[in-house]
């Protein structure tokens, strides 16, 4: 496997924010969102064998929420499956961040998946595997990244086309953040203004979830590692 880290923080989004989490960091990915905050995944890394990492997440225990990240992790599909199988059997809850873009049915039943679906403001519009749709259950949960009104419209249309809320377990609006923001930790380093994003889903109706970057606000922005 190719990494850029492993470390322990909280879990900064989905229905998992607040808890202790152990985060792998995968190196790579295929896409190029105008508002990463990953850049530094695209290259490089370091290798480590499967039985390698398994023993440095053994070393955060007692911490056993596991979320797979990246870049897009997906892209080491064959040995990250092992790695997740053998965790599973160690009673670790595991999470992967996906973007949505790679094929998901051949990953664990029992993992939770937070599947992107990219709005037109990421300039990466049009990349999500649609047949990703049936492999979602109640335990996984579907991401929008939102940048203005129109990345709104667009997961608005999206999640009724294809009837999102009666196949995840939640959906999560999120508002990006600035690719070079400041160190103040605060809401004037998304792209949008959050209430408005509330304001939105609140005059639609729509059932979903706000979903703030909260390890943005504990550290500062640019951090990483947390």
């Amino acid at each position: 496997m190719r990494l850029i880290e492993i470390y322990k923080s909280i879990q900064g989004e989905s229905s998992f924010a607040g808890l202790p989490c152990i985060f792998v960091r995968l190196a790579g990915c295929n896409l190029r969102c105008r508002w990463c905050d990953s850049e530094y995944t695209f290259k490089g890394g370091y290798p480590r064998s499967v039985e390698e990492v398994e023993v440095e997440v053994e070393t955060l225990r007692p911490v056993t929420l596991v979320e797979f990240t990246g870049g897009e992790p997906l892209l080491q599909e064959r040995e990250l499956i092992s790695l997740m199988h053998s965790l599973l059997r160690k009673n670790y809850t595991l999470m992967i961040e996906t973007s949505g873009e790679r094929p998901l049915a051949a990953l664990p039943e029992a993992v939770h998946k937070i599947v992107d679906v990219k709005c037109p403001g990421s300039g990466e519009a049009g990349s999500f595997h649609l047949p990703n749709i049936e492999t979602l259950t109640a335990r996984d949960e579907v991401k929008f990244v939102i940048s203005d009104r129109a990345d709104y419209e667009f997961a608005r249309q999206f999640i009724c086309e294809h009837r999102l809320d009666a196949r995840a377990g939640g959906l999560l609006l999120s508002p990006a953040f600035l690719k070079v923001p400041s160190r103040e930790r605060s809401s004037e380093n998304c792209m949008l203004d959050p209430r408005s994003l509330v304001e939105w889903m609140l005059a639609d109706g729509l059932n979903a979830r706000l979903s703030l970057q909260i390890h943005k606000y504990v550290w500062e922005p640019a951090a990483k590692g947390v």
